[in-house]
């Protein structure tokens, strides 16, 4: 049996070994004693039988292209991001060799350069691969904290001057869709055939997604279960997209040209997803229910509503009180 013993940069100790033709590794954080090593190789090569001998790098790839039927576009892409963000350390070790210490490293690396929502990401990406292919290794790592995003709520006095701003122009029906509830993949996905004239509703089914190769394709899902709903469209709307039809070209632009309208109006910079807080706010200002603006709104459950739309609902609370202290 050939042992190899060799102190890592990180100050760690690696042990392999070779046993019937299997390539044990363990790593300790600190210089084991002979018994330790004997303790740790025992219990592993016991605990974990090899799935594969493979590269962490191409068992990312194999996980990647055995979900990939059930995985979005978009989802590739971004598993294939976080492939290009690895080190080539990384990728090029043995999964075997992959420890709790060796993916606390690639963490705590892979965070002094990316927000604390990156990291949380990659890590979840690297545990899912690890997951398949090792599963009886348990993570345990430490993530950095993710900065809270204060996103703004527009008021209904901003979406009146931009809705009048964007008037005769093709952002125009893009936007009200935004205030409709539409994530701005679903309102480019659109297609007439979604419309039903006679009834006034719309039938959200798809949306609208960059692939791997960074070309935007129609995904027939929504991006949740939930996602896929039936909405009322004012008839004002209907008229204005049978007269000028929809928009289905890049959804980037929408975002684009909705920051132009804001600097040129002096209104704060708002994302087009966040209309989707400002129709929580408005439905909830007319006394609509949480399970019909969640239906509506296409959320998984009224939890997720209320805390991603918090701060609308706590806006709409304050004018509620403040209108309560006016009349007393």
């Amino acid at each position: 049996m050939a042992q190899k013993i060799e102190q890592l940069p990180s100050g760690s100790y690696r042990i392999r070994r070779q046993i019937d033709g299997r390539k044990i590794s363990v790593v300790f954080d600190h210089k084991p004693s002979k018994r330790e090593i004997e303790l740790a190789l025992t219990e592993k090569l016991s605990a974990e039988p090899q799935l594969t001998r493979e590269s962490f790098q191409r068992c990312c790839e194999d996980y990647i292209e055995m979900k990939r039927p059930i995985l979005s576009p978009s989802t590739i892409k971004g598993y294939e991001a976080q492939i290009n963000a690895m080190p080539r350390r990384l990728k090029s070790m043995d999964i075997n060799e992959i420890n709790q210490i060796v993916v606390q490293q690639a963490i705590s690396d892979h965070a002094t350069t990316h927000s604390g929502k990156s990291t949380a990401n990659y890590h979840g990406f690297i545990s899912a691969v690890l997951r398949m292919y090792r599963p009886s290794l348990h993570l345990c790592t430490s993530l950095p904290q993710k900065v809270k995003f204060e996103a703004y709520t527009p008021s209904e006095d901003d979406i009146k001057k931009i809705l009048e701003a964007a008037k005769g122009t093709k952002w125009s029906v893009p936007f009200q869709l935004g205030i409709l509830g539409l994530r701005r993949s679903e309102a480019c996905a659109l297609s007439i055939e979604d419309i039903n004239i006679k009834d006034g509703t719309l039938s959200i089914t798809k949306a609208k997604v960059q692939n791997e190769k960074n070309q935007w394709v129609i995904k027939p899902l929504t991006k949740t279960t939930e996602g896929k709903r039936t909405i009322y469209l004012p008839k004002a709307l209907i008229k204005e997209i049978e007269q000028d039809g929809l928009y289905q070209g890049d959804p980037g632009m929408i975002l684009k040209h909705l920051h132009k309208y804001q600097d040129e109006l002096g209104i704060p910079r708002f994302r087009f997803h966040d209309m989707r807080a400002f129709y929580v706010s408005f439905l909830h200002s007319k006394g609509v229910s949480d399970a019909t603006i969640m239906e509506l709104g296409g959320w998984q459950s009224d939890a997720v509503m209320k805390k991603i739309y918090r701060r609308a609902l706590e806006k709409d609370k304050k004018r509620t009180l403040s209108k309560l202290n006016t009349f007393f």
